[in-house]
């Protein structure tokens, strides 16, 4: 099963949506989305709007792997379970997001090993199957990357 969480930004984000839907890699995968306020429709999926922190632990517990928006929220909760990550930033030019302040968490982090992000120039399914063969990463404390997010926030 792969776990997917777009967060709780009032802003839709139907451009992860409509890449998990187009995915050759997740096409016989069970996937199970946490939408928020995104409204999508997909008959083989499990759509829940909003859902308690401790049911999204244990829909990323289940899961193989995480694919998520770059809330730090979501990020950390899937590192701290040791879960692997693919990470689609949402991004202030198709009016996901207010800025891209998830862009720049989602470089320093792979820059770390911790994750992988879609970057304008990626093949979704490409990046799908590097994080499938991929070791999670457990997450140490990095306290100047901690200082650098919080001078962002």
């Amino acid at each position: 099963m792969v776990f997917v969480t777009i967060g709780t930004q009032k802003q839709q984000f139907d451009r992860l949506m409509k890449l998990l839907e187009n995915s050759k890699e997740l096409k016989n995968e069970d996937i199970v989305v946490q939408a928020g306020y995104t409204k999508y429709e997909n008959e083989n999926w499990k759509i829940l709007d909003f859902i308690p922190a401790e049911e999204i632990e244990n829909y990323m517990k289940q899961a193989e792997f995480v694919i998520c928006h770059g809330g730090v929220g979501s990020i950390f909760t899937a590192l701290r379970l040791r879960k692997k990550v693919l990470v689609v930033p949402r991004l202030e030019k198709y009016g996901e997001h207010i800025n891209d302040h998830q862009l720049e968490i989602c470089e320093q982090l792979e820059k770390e090993g911790y994750i992988l992000y879609l970057k304008q120039d990626n093949d979704f399914d490409k990046l799908v199957r590097k994080v499938k063969k991929r070791n999670a990463k457990m997450y140490r404390v990095d306290h100047s990357f901690l200082d650098k997010l919080r001078k962002e926030i």
